[in-house]
């Protein structure tokens, strides 16, 4: 399928486990195809909260095992990262989860006008740090307008990057928007470094942080 928007990822194989691609053959299980789909299921739990771009799964996973009154659907396009959820949520018998595995793009251009998120994480977006690549940068006004149809009234959003520039032009993007709010509130507590965080501060970069509350 051609997309109407520039990638923001490499997408590629990579290197997967035999116990990943084993987890794999469940994906079907665990995934759901539109917006649709997640709002029926969201109607079991308190809310519903949306991490882009999962990686290895760690932060969902918690997020998950410490608010079970909560669904958490994840998104992310690599092989290795899905693996490895799936095999989180089969070992710990997690419920509230639900995996949409390709570009988040795909799945809110779709939606005409249902407000589902009352939250959406995106931690460690890739940076494409060459000036070139700045255009593939997934944070952009765009994608805030394109989020912002598919969040709840007062819905949160909040983003992380350890790479400065990074970090700069989020803030400018946001503000184009006119948007999301400020907010000194987080809707579920982060108590740890992720692993790209973390990997961020021992190569010596800041992580910066972004929380913000979608403005009616």
């Amino acid at each position: 399928m051609r997309l109407k928007f520039l990638p923001s990822f490499v997408k590629r194989r990579g290197r997967i486990t035999k116990n990943q691609e084993d987890n794999l053959k469940f994906l079907s299980d665990y995934s759901i195809k539109d917006i649709c789909e997640i709002n029926e299921i969201a109607l079991d739990y308190s809310s519903c909260c949306l991490e882009i771009g999962f990686g290895n799964a760690e932060h969902i996973y918690l997020q998950a095992k410490e608010n079970p009154d909560i669904l958490f659907l994840g998104s992310e396009v690599y092989l290795s990262g899905i693996g490895t959820l799936i095999g989180l949520i089969k070992d710990n018998n997690i419920m509230n989860i639900k995996i949409f595995p390709d570009d988040i793009r795909i799945l809110l251009d779709k939606n005409e006008n249902m407000e589902v998120f009352d939250a959406v994480k995106i931690i460690c977006p890739d940076p494409w740090p060459k000036e070139r690549h700045h255009k593939r940068r997934l944070i952009n006004k765009s994608f805030l307008e394109l989020l912002h149809k598919s969040m709840k009234s007062k819905a949160n959003l909040y983003i992380s990057t350890d790479w400065e520039n990074y970090a700069d032009h989020i803030k400018k993007e946001i503000n184009k928007t006119g948007l999301f709010n400020k907010s000194n509130i987080f809707f579920t507590k982060k108590n740890h470094l992720t692993k790209f965080e973390q990997r961020g501060v021992n190569e010596g970069r800041r992580v910066f942080e972004f929380n913000f509350n979608k403005e009616d």
